[in-house]
């Protein structure tokens, strides 16, 4: 069962330290997502920036962002994703997974030129479009572990979110530039998998490869036994000949077809559990609650996300990814219960203190449950 374990290899098995640095390298890019994810909210909720994109006013003549306008801006980059997505594997294939990096980190980086060039909306969403189909790229090379990665822009959003001026934005969009390069630049260091490279026939080039990340000789027996075991998994799957989706989900396909619709399922529930909620509209939400300070607010949400992930190395393999995902969802519900009552009873000082507490609480079960599982349940 997958989870937070280590082990160390036999002596005379090589050194694991640069494939556990070049696989941590490569998780990089879940921060592509987790940035945006943690602050777009808080821009948002900023005065300036709403001053400066508003389309809507009110009876008074004060001008707000629109509901509408809201939601295109933060769902427009889960359109890119769903695109990228569908191509990842595409392009993965054709150019290799070092390449389909750093062609989804440019792609990312173009998405981050508009949105930080933005002074309308329309280009705001163009930008998180492109910038949406360059995660979607990277969704399928990277491992999957954003929610790490989630909070880094904690400190810039809350440092930038009380000037007036385009700063107060375009800061912490920009940052955005800063990952992209990394990766991309990065993934020019670093080899290329030599599972591509058996594909394509170079088996000299392959046996670099894997030298390089077990550190090891090419002759060594280990590294000819590994890459005749990849060669062999390689002509099977070529073997068997392609397939499509409609055969997938056949009635043959039996265990793949529940395998499937079992990861599908997870993801698609726990997008209905609500925390994106919190991660995209939080700063909004806490300010039409009446709660001051909701910038600072927003930051301890996103502290006991990332915190709260720690537990959830552990427990998916003490208690199992079921009654894991059981424990998480009760937790949740019993949260968003108190939360509804609260908002609705009272205004006072206690109140929004127990709100805040309880959207804490409820973000706990989340990040230690199906924040984490998701990705690993079909593994």
């Amino acid at each position: 069962m997958a989870g937070f374990r280590f082990q160390v290899q036999k002596e005379g098995s090589g050194s694991a330290g640069v494939t556990i640095a070049i696989g941590l390298f490569i998780a990089f890019g879940g921060i592509l997502f987790g940035y945006d994810t943690g602050t777009i909210g808080g821009i948002l909720g900023m005065d300036y920036w709403i001053k400066e994109f508003a389309r809507d006013e009110d009876e008074n003549g004060m001008k707000f962002i629109g509901s509408a306008d809201k939601s295109l801006i933060v769902s427009i980059l889960s359109v890119g994703t769903f695109f990228g997505a569908l191509l990842s594997a595409q392009v993965a294939d054709f150019f290799g997974r070092k390449h389909g990096l750093m062609i989804s980190s440019v792609v990312f980086t173009i998405g981050v030129i508009f949105q930080t060039a933005a002074t309308e909306i329309i280009i705001l969403v163009v930008g998180r479009l492109i910038a949406g189909l360059g995660v979607g790229l990277l969704s399928a090379q990277v491992v999957r572990i954003r929610r790490y990665f989630q909070d880094h822009n904690i400190s810039i959003r809350t440092g930038t979110h009380e000037r007036q001026d385009t700063g107060s934005y375009r800061i912490p969009l920009s940052i955005q530039f800063v990952w992209a390069l990394i990766l991309f630049f990065g993934m020019m260091l670093l080899p290329e998998t030599p599972r591509f490279l058996i594909k394509r026939n170079r088996f000299d080039d392959a046996a670099k490869s894997l030298s390089t990340l077990r550190r090891l000789p090419p002759d060594h027996p280990e590294i000819i036994a590994e890459l005749n075991e990849i060669k062999a998994n390689h002509e099977y799957e070529m073997s068997i000949g392609q397939t499509s989706y409609k055969e997938l989900l056949s009635n043959q396909s039996g265990f793949l077809r529940k395998r499937l619709l079992t990861g599908v399922g997870i993801q698609v529930f726990q997008q209905l559990s609500g925390a994106n909620f919190i991660f995209y509209y939080g700063t909004t939400f806490f300010q039409s609650a009446g709660i001051k300070n909701s910038f600072v607010v927003s930051l301890i949400t996103n502290c006991v996300n990332v915190v709260s992930t720690l537990p959830g190395l552990w427990l998916v393999d003490n208690w199992g990814r079921r009654n894991l995902l059981l424990f998480g969802a009760a937790g949740m519900f019993i949260c968003q219960f108190v939360v509804a009552i609260v908002g609705t009873v009272s205004q006072s000082q206690a109140a929004h203190n127990t709100l805040v507490a309880f959207v804490c609480i409820y973000i706990f079960f989340f990040a230690s449950s199906w924040g984490y599982v998701d990705s690993i349940q079909t593994l």
